[in-house]
């Protein structure tokens, strides 16, 4: 008798109930990609990603490396050492974001000077006249 596998489920973004909101949320937050970015290079210590990734606070860096470490995407290692030495790394999953996110980057960078320009151009065709 052949057992038929059950259908996979379509995951579409779109419906406010799916659960790929969660991840396109996590993925798409600008201090994951910048963390993601740092990690990218090499393992880190929670300081050295607070130096690298400027403006972020200790309590933003705290909540998104313990989201990314939640889905899997950052793996937390405790060296048991005097003083206690812990280090982030991207874990599999974590290193298949990179790909995507140096897309994003670089799309920014090719586009930074279009989207100011179209900001000033809205901003004076929009705002009142003194």
């Amino acid at each position: 008798m052949v057992t038929k596998q059950p259908e996979p489920l379509l995951h579409i973004p779109y419906p406010a109930d799916c659960p790929t909101r969660r991840i396109l949320d996590r993925v798409g937050d600008r201090w994951t990609v910048l963390i993601v970015g740092v990690l990218s290079e090499g393992d880190a210590r929670f300081s050295q990603l607070l130096r690298h990734v400027e403006g972020v606070s200790q309590k933003m860096l705290t909540q998104t490396l313990r989201g990314l470490e939640r889905d899997g995407l950052v793996r937390r290692t405790v060296h048991p050492e005097v003083p206690v030495r812990v280090e982030y790394a991207l874990t599999a999953a974590g290193r298949s974001l990179c790909e995507p996110l140096r897309a994003l980057k670089q799309w920014a960078t090719d586009h930074v000077d279009h989207v100011a320009a179209s900001q000033e151009a809205y901003d004076n065709a929009t705002s009142p006249a003194p």
